[in-house]
């Protein structure tokens, strides 16, 4: 028999009890050992030593060396042509390359001056063209403009006379189809569906049967009648 139903006045408790030496492993202590950066990680001691200018240099004299078709042996073995002064080489033709880039441009600039002094009288005409010819487009524009609208309220103002015309047809259909003197078909009667059954007023004259009479002679007693009626005749 369960007790499942029954309260619970005493309610179980938990006992102390003494701990063992088991422990969870993630309880243990982790990571106990501090971690340093090793030689070659960008430790102290080495970013003070490095010479970055020289390195940049030679990187950049490398970059050079690659694009004019030197090997990187060739480069670094040849020590007659120290890496600033290839780099100093190449900053010079850069700035060559500028300078005839510079020169260009300023030509240029001085070609296309000339021309637009030379072209200001023609576009004072051709602005006086211009706006002659917007005038012209713009009353073009309205003409057609007007057009436009008178077209469509044309339109519409036929679409409205149909309209009309529509309804009043369909007004005088209506009044024509609700007069019975017009319409003699509407007088014929319309038949049910059980008009031509075999069985019909079955409950007819079922009012007209008289009620039960007790009669004291056998003879002429409804049951005798109905028994000679049902088995003699």
């Amino acid at each position: 028999m369960t007790t499942a139903h029954r309260p619970t006045f005493d309610p179980a408790r938990g006992k102390e009890a003494l701990r063992g030496p088991a422990y969870h492993q993630r309880l243990l202590p982790a990571y106990k050992h501090l971690k340093v950066r090793q030689p070659g990680q960008g430790r102290e001691d080495e970013s003070q030593t490095r010479d970055l200018r020289a390195e940049l240099l030679r990187a950049e004299a490398a970059h050079f060396a690659r694009a004019k078709g030197i090997t990187e042996d060739e480069t670094f073995t040849d020590k007659t042509i120290p890496p600033k002064r290839l780099l100093e080489e190449a900053s010079g033709e850069d700035e060559n390359e500028e300078d005839d880039l510079e020169a260009k441009r300023r030509r240029i600039l001085e070609e296309t001056r000339d021309i637009d002094a030379d072209s200001m009288p023609s576009d004072s005409g051709s602005s006086e063209e211009d706006s002659d010819d917007e005038e012209d487009e713009a009353a073009e524009l309205m003409r057609e403009l007007e057009k436009i609208k008178r077209e469509r309220l044309e339109q519409k103002e036929k679409e409205e006379r149909e309209r009309a015309a529509q309804e009043q047809e369909k007004r005088v259909y209506e009044i024509a189809r609700g007069n019975p003197l017009l319409n003699p078909q509407d007088f014929n009667i319309q038949r049910r569906w059980d008009d031509d059954v075999v069985f019909k007023n079955q409950a007819r004259g079922t009012e007209e049967k008289r009620s039960k009479e007790f009669v004291n002679d056998l003879l002429r007693s409804d049951f005798h009648k109905r028994f000679m009626s049902k088995y003699v005749r």
